[in-house]
Parts: structure tokens; C-alpha cells; sequence
């Protein structure tokens, strides 16, 4: 069984605006990357999935929990990342974490301390007065220093620098190797593929594609053809490229890339 099972969820706006009839699923211990652009449903549908949209139709469920009735029990051993985090200006980042903590009523183990000092941050200042960076070092700490079983992440390097980026994308790693299922929305094609076992592709509040990304690539090949001044070239080339030889001519083929198959789907007739 799926920790996260999405089944025909739809939230129907108006205007071609919702998410409309999605399912797929999240196994245990997978890593599964949420993709398309502002608007397409990533939000709406995890929005759903934490609880605070009830379904118009279909239903999701995390842990064999409904997401609507029994949020708050699915809330003990999840972590999220908002989209967009909105935090008690008034506080420090220290006082929010340990607001944080006593809402989730656990003890700290250290690993709140680890995770300050991989992303560099020092928490004491106002919130009110932190870079946008900052303000999302903060919620990624809030998000994982429980240790949760489940994590959703919406868009959790937004703000980030590079560094920062390849930190986050090495935790990631790290929790997926301890078992963790996560649920990860993002922009970052590069955080997608380093990370992510299968993707699903949202288009206009509809799944485009679910599949791996090695099973997309091979479903997305690009072909070519070269030609060269000899036979003699041609042959050397596509021993180097492994393309076949017609005369002077040399047809390669090569896997697209995360962010050309993502393309495909969102760049018209001329991607396809």
C-alpha cells in the first residue's frame, strides 16, 4: 500500500483553474518529485493532502489516514515545507522552533542543532528582520528536526543559494537512505534528478505523466544527423558516439534531459 495514495482528487475553481481527477501514489521509502509551473495544481494538491482543503471529489489518504478527518493524527509524524511559510513576525527563529517543538510535543534529540549548523543559520534574530533565505533555512529545520516519517516539501530551496541548494539536496539523500517517504514540489530540475525515483508532471490541474525519470528519458530520445566531410570521419564519429553510419552521414541518438522532457509538455507543437 502507498503511505501517500492520491485517488481522483479534483477542486474544481472555475475557469479551467483546480486540479482535476489526479491519482498516484507515494511508496514507502520513495522519493517522488511533484513538477509544473505556478498554477498548474502542485500547491492545491498538497494543500489537500496536509489537510486543509477538503476534496470536492476523490479522496487522499497518508498512512491509510484520511487527510481530511484525521489531519491532526497524520500531523504527528509529518514534516512540511509551505510554498510560501508565514511565521510570527514578532518572534525569533529560536522562539518559532520551539514553538514548533512543544506543538508537536517532542523532545529535541540534537538533530535541531545539526540542522542549524549544516545550513549556517543562527536562529536568535527577529524573523521579521531575516532574508528570504533565512526565513526558509528556518522552516527546513522546523520541517525535519522532528525526524518525521513523511515529508511534503513545496518549493523547499526557494530563497536558497547554490550552496545551500546542494546542502539540502545531500539531505534529502540522506533521509531517503534512512526510508523516509517524501513528497517533493520543486522548480530545481538538477534537486528533481538528484533526489527523485519517480515524477509526476502536472499540466492545467491534470497529471501529464507519472513515471521514473530513466523511463521518461527513454520514452523522450532525441535523433540526429551529422555529416562529415568523409566516410572516414563519419565511421570515427560514430565509434566515439555510437551512431549509425550512411556514407558521409551519422545518426546519433541522445536522452533528453529533466528539463527538456519538462518542455515537452509545456512548450507546444514545436517540443514534441
Amino acid at each position: 500500500m502507498d503511505v501517500i495514495s492520491i485517488e481522483k482528487l479534483t477542486r474544481d475553481y472555475g475557469d479551467g483553474k483546480g486540479i482535476f481527477d489526479v491519482s498516484f501514489g507515494v511508496g514507502n521509502g520513495e522519493v517522488f518529485g511533484f513538477l509544473g509551473p505556478n498554477g498548474a495544481g502542485k500547491t492545491t494538491t498538497i494543500r489537500h493532502l496536509m489537510g486543509f482543503i477538503k476534496p470536492k471529489a476523490g479522496k487522499c489518504t497518508i498512512g491509510g489516514l484520511d487527510c481530511w478527518t484525521q489531519s491532526s493524527e497524520i500531523q504527528k509524524n509529518l514534516g512540511y515545507i509551505p510554498g510560501e511559510i508565514n511565521f510570527f513576525d514578532d518572534m525569533s527563529g529560536t522562539e518559532f522552533l520551539d514553538f514548533s517543538a512543544k506543538y508537536r510535543g517532542f523532545q529535541d534529540s540534537g538533530r535541531k542543532k545539526a540542522l542549524l549548523e549544516r545550513f549556517e543559520l543562527n536562529p536568535k534574530g527577529k524573523i521579521k528582520k531575516m532574508s528570504k533565505g533565512m526565513k526558509q533555512k528556518i522552516g527546513i529545520v522546523a520541517a525535519f528536526m522532528h525526524d518525521p516519517d513523511i515529508l511534503i516539501l513545496d518549493e523547499p530551496t526557494s530563497g536558497l543559494d547554490p550552496l545551500m541548494q546542494s546542502r539540502f539536496v545531500e539531505l534529502i539523500a540522506e533521509e531517503k537512505k534512512r526510508g523516509k517517504t517524501i513528497l517533493l514540489s520543486s522548480h530545481m530540475f538538477e534537486e528533481v534528478e538528484r533526489t527523485c525515483d519517480r515524477i509526476g508532471i502536472i499540466r492545467e490541474g491534470k497529471l501529464a505523466a507519472v513515471d521514473s525519470v530513466e523511463a521518461l528519458r527513454k520514452r523522450h530520445v532525441r535523433s540526429y544527423e551529422v555529416t562529415l566531410a568523409s566516410e572516414s570521419l563519419a565511421k570515427a564519429f560514430a565509434a566515439d558516439f555510437g551512431g549509425t553510419v550512411n556514407g558521409c552521414s551519422v545518426t546519433v541518438s541522445a536522452k533528453q534531459g529533466l528539463e527538456e522532457i519538462f518542455m515537452h509538455y509545456y512548450g507546444g507543437e514545436k517540443n514534441d
